[in-house]
């Protein structure tokens, strides 16, 4: 994670926390020690690298879903936001049928909304791989791979990086 993603997550930890009424101190008080001060504060700040785990602790702490927690694409820099995926739809028709019927009732889901259904290819946002990777209970780039190796993937997902790309 980058720091400008972590500063982004942390404008959307003190937003959620704020909307509840807690201060810093308040959220220590009422997790009875759990959740310190510096520690929240130093998320908030974008100081601290805050886990997936701790995120979804902190989450079920304030009673929201994790992705509550999560910057929209919007909302990040420039520089964070990710070049969209491309799906081979018909690669994704001849992929392995138990594996890929999630995958195949989500794209036809969105195929509905976007009310294209002649397309060959399905563009998608990084967020959607992520969406997708956790409802198959992997990460982002596993299941990108998961996609590359069944030749669905048109464009790479781009790893995580720590380091900033160029510009």
């Amino acid at each position: 994670m980058s720091r400008e993603y972590a500063k982004a997550v942390g404008a959307r930890l003190r937003a959620i926390r704020i909307q509840q009424g807690l201060s810093l101190q308040g959220v220590e008080q009422k997790s009875r020690g759990r959740w310190k001060t510096a520690a929240v504060g130093s998320y908030e700040r974008g100081d601290r690298m805050i886990s997936v785990h701790q995120l979804s602790e902190l989450a079920g702490f304030y009673g929201v879903p994790v992705s509550a927690l999560l910057p929209n694409e919007d909302q990040l820099p420039p520089r964070e936001r990710r070049p969209r995926t491309v799906l081979n739809l018909e690669k994704l028709s001849e992929a392995p049928p138990d594996s890929s019927a999630l995958v195949r009732r989500w794209v036809a889901q969105i195929q509905r909304q976007r009310d294209d259904y002649a397309g060959r290819v399905l563009s998608i946002r990084d967020g959607d791989v992520r969406a997708l990777a956790l409802l198959h209970d992997t990460t982002p780039q596993e299941f990108a791979e998961r996609l590359r190796t069944w030749g669905v993937l048109e464009t790479s997902f781009p790893e995580e990086s720590s380091e900033e790309p160029p510009e």
